[in-house]
């Protein structure tokens, strides 16, 4: 624990003393909110553009709080009892405070700072290091000029090693971040658009953000961050840089990369030697932030063994706490995946604000490694809730139930499971709870039993029929055939990155979207899949570039105005998608453009054409089949002129009813849509049924003869009827011209006649003769009525119900 007294206070930042040197402190405070001692704690107060500390100086003496940190003494204050150091800046005297502290505590520091990935590396660094050590990190996303010295005050001698995190805004603040974190170790994750607009360019963030590092023994980054890498090695030494890459030449080599199981292994060679790394994730963002962690552990000279080990127990890092409805009148926070004393003091904080509830309720397991003794560490735990207002107490696990008695009131339980043998919903009810726990006490448990039931309405998506989808249109393909699959439109209702995610863990050679934004989307969320925008607005190039993303280009305007921006960026050979208009009449340059486009492409080095192609008008009817065959034999003569470049063009115009159909023209690419779906255009196709969209039977109603139901009378029963009421309408996405008898719904295996207009947030069904309760399941579409018969019912196309699901609607996505 931490001890200085206003007298060393004042000897570090100087200024003027008003009060008794001897007073001691152990705890900063920048928020009057969030005090944990007020006799043992320094506030510090800060000015803001819309805050001003010193404003609550008063309340904080009502409190108990007796030293200050200032830029001036309220007028008023009568100060025989309390203690001020008054300074010009006292952000600055703070910052001058911890870089005093951090130098008196002689502790390996690593620094992780970037544009992604900064929390979650630090997170797992900690996961990584502590099984053998004592280890403090930076709680949440304490990395700004007022979240660093908090962090860093944590710091003492005791500690084995400490992890921070470091994150800037604009010019000239990393210096200052340096100056308190004193790193011996530092990492940069990545380098993205965050804070851009305080920069005059990506080199001048890069250039602030590794100031952080200028007195560390070693850098660790990737050096495929071109940016990175090239400020890198001129800023530093080479015997400064501990490097990995996709490729030859770093210090460390990633050389493969293969899912599995929810998984990645990762070969990677270092020293000469391979050596492989199992990591519990898949996406492209967990590797990039595994591969770092390696990297680090490696330097520390951790053996292959441990490595492997720990990576294996990695645990997702959860990045909030979640804040939901709770059963009878309560409100949840759902913080249930880690548990230590820092984060603690944190969502009691938020617990604290949650001021529609007067009783505060605190849930919390066990703490783990927090490197304490059992009695000094719940003694701590029992002094941080005694002053947040906790009213009522419930500890889980052995240890903390062991040290019961230091806590004043409570109630304690050996185990979760003991917690939810032993309760009832009833035991809560108009109060706020925060749920706390480490990941090992599956607090998600208690999180279910209180939680509000959500929406009934949800689209399921079976991520292993989508696979079997994709496969079935590869075994159509020649093997050296390429396939985009297109993911617009939310992936035609189903996801968006979590549809992607699935698809690029199954090598797919493209993904495309309609606009710029859902590749942004895509790319933020870690997918590095080519990208292909095939409606691109010209506003968005720049960002499309700066997300490496490949436009669509249809007419010169595109053209022309997608070369001048390559040209500002000095950007050469940019990949770009050339569309032909073979006779859909929508988007594309057409034959009598051909001679021009031609030579313009062969005169200019700013773009690489990646691909030729073309949209069949009416590949999945029959009685079109001439004119999609005229469309190719024209798609294939006007490409021509195309294909005699440096590096030839692939050429695709077939969509998933064109493969399924006319496989002869798959060119070197083809385009998989509706069809990963389980929709199809030819009898007995092999696909299956993707999307499965349900709800419940919210209540059960006799209807006489003669009576109505629903908005404007819509339907009049001829009998006496029983209806159910399903929580689903048009807001979901529920087409209006369903209602009236025009559309079924699957009850129990049985068919079920939508009656009544279609409502905002609900439907009625015809359940006469069909054996149903309150809380079955409806299913509106999937394996028993497939969403291609909603669509005929109502003489619309299937991609219209898919894409038309509201937002609203909960998506659960399901893998064997």
């Amino acid at each position: 624990m931490n001890r200085y007294t206003i007298g060393e206070l004042h000897n570090i930042v100087k200024g003027e003393l008003t009060g008794s040197r001897d007073a001691v402190f152990q705890h900063i405070s920048v928020d009057s909110r969030t005090l944990v001692s007020p006799v043992e704690t320094l506030f510090i107060a800060l000015r803001g553009e819309r805050h001003d500390g010193h404003s609550f100086i008063r309340d904080l003496i009502l409190k108990g709080v007796r030293n200050f940190l200032v830029e001036e003494i309220p007028y008023d204050t009568e100060t025989n009892t309390l203690n001020f150091v008054q300074v010009e800046d006292s952000l600055h005297a703070m910052q001058q405070l911890i870089r005093h502290h951090r130098s008196q505590c002689p502790v390996p520091v690593i620094a992780v700072t970037g544009s992604n990935g900064k929390t979650i590396v630090k997170e797992w660094l900690y996961q990584l290091l502590q099984p053998d050590k004592k280890v403090i990190r930076s709680p949440k996303s304490y990395n700004s000029q007022v979240g660093v010295p908090l962090s860093v005050w944590m710091l003492d001698p005791t500690y084995d090693m400490a992890v921070f995190e470091a994150g800037i805004s604009k010019p000239g603040e990393m210096s200052r971040l340096k100056a308190m974190i004193q790193p011996d170790i530092g990492i940069i994750t990545n380098l993205k658009e965050a804070h851009q607009e305080n920069f005059s360019s990506y080199e001048e963030k890069a250039r602030e953000k590794l100031v952080l590092f200028d007195d560390c023994k070693k850098i660790i980054y990737c050096r495929d961050h071109l940016i990175i890498n090239r400020i890198a090695v001129k800023r530093f030494s080479k015997d400064r840089l501990f490097t990995w890459s996709g490729k030859p030449g770093a210090d460390i080599w990633l050389k493969h990369e293969k899912w599995e199981h929810n998984q990645t292994i990762l070969t990677v060679q270092y020293n000469g030697n391979d050596s492989g790394y199992s990591i519990p994730f898949s996406d492209q963002a967990s590797v990039e932030n595994s591969m770092h962690l390696i990297s680090c552990m490696l330097y520390l000279n951790y053996s292959e063994e441990d490595i492997n080990q720990r990576l294996k127990d990695l645990s997702p890092v959860a990045m909030r706490m979640e804040l939901m409805h709770g059963i009878n009148r309560c409100t949840l926070i759902n913080d249930s995946y880690n548990s230590d004393l820092a984060s603690l003091t944190i969502a009691l904080d938020f617990l604290k604000q949650q001021n529609q509830h007067e009783l505060k309720t605190l849930i919390l397991s066990d703490i783990y490694q927090s490197g304490k003794s059992g009695e000094e560490l719940y003694g701590e735990v029992a002094k941080i809730i005694s002053g947040k207002g906790i009213k009522r107490f419930i500890g889980v696990g052995d240890q903390i139930s062991l040290h019961k008695d230091v806590f004043k009131h409570g109630s304690f339980f050996d185990s979760t499971d003991d917690f939810l043998a032993r309760t009832r919903q009833n035991d809560f009810a108009d109060e706020a709870i925060l749920i706390k726990g480490s990941r090992q006490f599956q607090f998600e448990k208690i999180t279910m039993m209180l939680q509000q039931k959500t929406h009934g309405t949800i689209l399921e998506v079976d991520l292993n029929a989508m696979i079997q989808n994709l496969n079935v249109f590869r075994s159509r393909l020649r093997a050296d055939t390429k396939i985009m699959v297109m993911v617009k439109a939310l992936s035609y209702g189903s996801g968006t990155y979590e549809i992607a995610n699935a698809l690029q863990y199954q090598q797919v050679d493209y993904l495309g979207v309609a606009f710029a934004d859902e590749g942004i989307a895509l790319r933020t969320a870690g997918i590095k899949t080519p990208v292909v925008v095939m409606n691109p607005e010209i506003s968005s190039f720049d960002q499309m570039i700066e997300y490496q993303l490949e436009p669509e280009i249809y007419n010169f305007r595109s053209l022309h105005q997608f070369v001048r921006i390559l040209k500002k960026h000095n950007m050469l050979s940019y990949p770009v998608h050339i569309k032909l208009n073979s006779g859909m009449n929508r988007l594309g340059f057409d034959e009598e453009n051909m001679e021009e486009l031609t030579t313009f492409l062969n005169s200019h080095e700013y773009l690489e054409v990646k691909t030729v192609f073309s949209h069949l008008a009416a590949s999945e009817d029959p009685d079109q089949d001439t004119f999609t065959r005229k469309q190719i034999s024209r798609f294939e003569k006007m490409s021509e002129s195309l294909m005699n470049r440096p590096v030839n063009p692939m050429r695709h115009i077939l969509n998933s009813a064109g493969i399924e159909r006319f496989p002869d023209a798959q060119f070197e690419m083809v385009r998989v849509g509706i069809g990963l779906y389980g929709l199809s255009s030819v009898p007995d196709s092999g696909l299956q049924n993707v999307s499965t969209l349900k709800s419940t039977l919210s209540q059960l109603r006799r209807i006489r003869k003669g009576e109505s139901i629903g908005y404007g009378r819509g339907t009049i029963s001829d009998q006496d009827r029983t209806i159910g009421i399903v929580p689903i309408g048009y807001a979901d996405g529920l087409d209006r011209r369903m209602g009236n008898g025009n559309i079924r719904f699957i009850v129990n295996g049985k068919p079920a006649e939508v009656v009544g207009q279609i409502c905002m947030d609900m439907c009625f069904v015809d359940l006469t003769g069909v054996q149903a309760e309150e809380g079955d399941e409806i299913i509106i579409f999937g394996k028993e009525q497939p969403v291609g018969d909603l669509a005929r019912s109502i003489q619309t196309i299937s991609y219209e119900i898919l894409a038309g699901i509201s937002s609203r609607v909960k998506r659960i996505y399901f893998q064997e």
